[in-house]
C-alpha cells in the first residue's frame, strides 16, 4: 500500500511520540527532585506517630531500607523509574495498596467528572462565542462578554463555595458533597444518585471553562465576519445560518479545537481545588492527599500520569487539525 501521501503525517506522529516521553521522563525527574525535598518522613507517614514509638531498631532500618531513606537520590529514581516503566508504580502510604490501582479508581470517577464538564464548556463556549461574534456591539454581545470576563477572574473554589451555599444549603436541592451518599452500600447506589452527586462538581468547572473559549471564538468570528467574502455572501442575501454554516464554522473551529483540548491542563487543575470543596474521591483529591501525607510513591504516579492526560489532548489536537482542514493536511504541518 502506498503510503506516500500519509508519510508527513506518520513521520509526525513517530516525532510527537518521542518528544511526548522526553517530556514525561523530564516531568518525572523533575517531580522526584521535588518529592525528595519534602520534609515528610515517608517511615514516619507510613507508620505513624504511634507506630514509631512502639517499632523496634531493627524493623525501623528495615523499613527505612525499604523506602530507601538512605539511598543516593539517582539511584533511588532509577529504581522507581525501572520498576514504573514495567508497570509497577509502588505501594501507597496512604491507601495500602498499589499506586496502580489507588490511580485507576481515582482516576475514572475524576474523568467523568473532567469529561463532563470538559464537553458542556467547550461546547457552550463554542455557541456562546458564535452569537457575540454574530451579534457585535448589541445587548446579548455585551451581556456575553460581561459574564465572560466575570468568570475568568473568578477563583474555582470560591465559585464553588458559592454554588455549594445556593443549592445545597439554601435551596437544598443537591448534595453538598462526595460522589455518593453516605452510608449507601457501592451496590445499592443508583445512577441518580452518582449524577446528583455530579452536577454541582461538574458545573463548577463547566462555567470556569467556558470564558476562554468564548472570548477567543468571540474575536475569530468578529475577524472572519468583516472578510470580503463574508461582505459577498451577504450581498448575494445569504442568510446568518448559510454564512456561519457554509463559510465561518471551518474557520472558526480550528483555534476553538486548539484551546478546547489545550484546556486539559486547565480542567484538570480546577479538579484539583473542586474535588477539595465537595469532597469528591478524584484524582486531584489524592493528589493534594498524597502531598499532604508524604505519600511519594503515589504523587509520582499522579504527576506522570496527569501529565501525560495533558501532552496526550495537545498531541490529538494536532491531529485533528488535518482532518478539519485539508489545506493544513496538503500542506507542511505535519513536517
Amino acid at each position: 500500500m502506498d503510503i506516500g501521501p500519509y508519510s508527513g503525517i506518520l513521520k509526525y506522529i513517530g516525532k510527537s511520540i518521542i518528544k511526548i516521553i522526553s517530556l514525561l521522563i523530564a516531568v518525572s525527574i523533575l517531580s522526584f527532585i521535588l518529592v525528595s525535598a519534602s520534609p515528610v518522613d515517608p517511615v514516619r507517614a507510613f507508620i505513624g506517630e504511634i507506630g514509631m514509638a512502639n517499632m523496634s531498631a531493627e524493623n525501623l532500618n528495615k523499613l527505612e531500607a525499604y523506602f530507601g531513606v538512605n539511598t543516593p537520590p539517582i539511584e533511588r529514581y532509577w529504581n522507581w523509574f525501572t520498576d514504573f516503566v514495567q508497570g509497577d508504580m509502588g505501594t501507597s502510604l496512604l491507601y495500602r495498596q498499589p499506586v496502580s490501582s489507588v490511580i485507576h479508581v481515582k482516576f475514572m470517577n475524576s474523568m467523568v467528572l473532567m469529561t463532563t464538564a470538559w464537553i458542556f464548556s467547550g461546547f457552550l463556549g463554542f455557541i456562546f462565542g458564535i452569537v457575540a461574534g454574530l451579534y457585535r456591539g448589541r445587548w446579548i454581545d455585551k451581556a456575553i462578554k460581561g459574564y465572560s470576563l466575570l468568570i475568568a477572574s473568578t477563583p474555582t473554589f470560591w465559585l464553588a463555595l458559592v454554588l455549594v451555599m445556593i443549592f445545597s444549603v439554601w435551596l437544598q436541592i443537591l448534595p453538598i458533597g462526595l460522589s455518593v451518599p453516605i452510608g449507601v452500600n457501592a451496590a445499592e447506589v443508583s445512577i441518580f444518585d452518582s449524577i446528583k452527586h455530579l452536577i454541582l462538581p461538574a458545573l463548577t468547572l463547566s462555567v470556569i471553562g467556558i470564558a476562554n473559549i468564548t472570548l477567543h471564538t468571540r474575536e475569530k468570528m468578529i475577524d472572519i465576519m468583516g472578510e470580503d467574502y463574508i461582505l459577498f455572501a451577504k450581498a448575494r442575501g445569504k442568510s446568518r445560518l448559510s454564512i456561519i454554516r457554509n463559510h465561518a464554522l471551518r474557520n472558526i473551529m480550528l483555534p476553538a479545537i486548539t484551546l478546547q483540548f489545550a484546556s486539559i491542563s486547565e480542567i484538570f487543575g480546577g479538579s484539583v481545588l473542586v474535588e477539595q470543596v465537595f469532597s469528591y474521591p478524584g484524582l486531584g483529591k489524592a493528589a493534594v492527599s498524597a502531598g499532604l501525607g508524604g505519600d511519594a510513591p503515589l504523587l509520582l504516579g499522579i504527576a506522570v500520569i496527569s501529565a501525560a492526560l495533558v501532552f496526550g489532548g495537545n498531541f490529538i489536537a494536532n491531529l485533528l487539525y488535518g482532518i478539519i482542514d485539508p489545506r493544513i493536511r496538503r500542506g507542511s504541518a505535519y513536517e
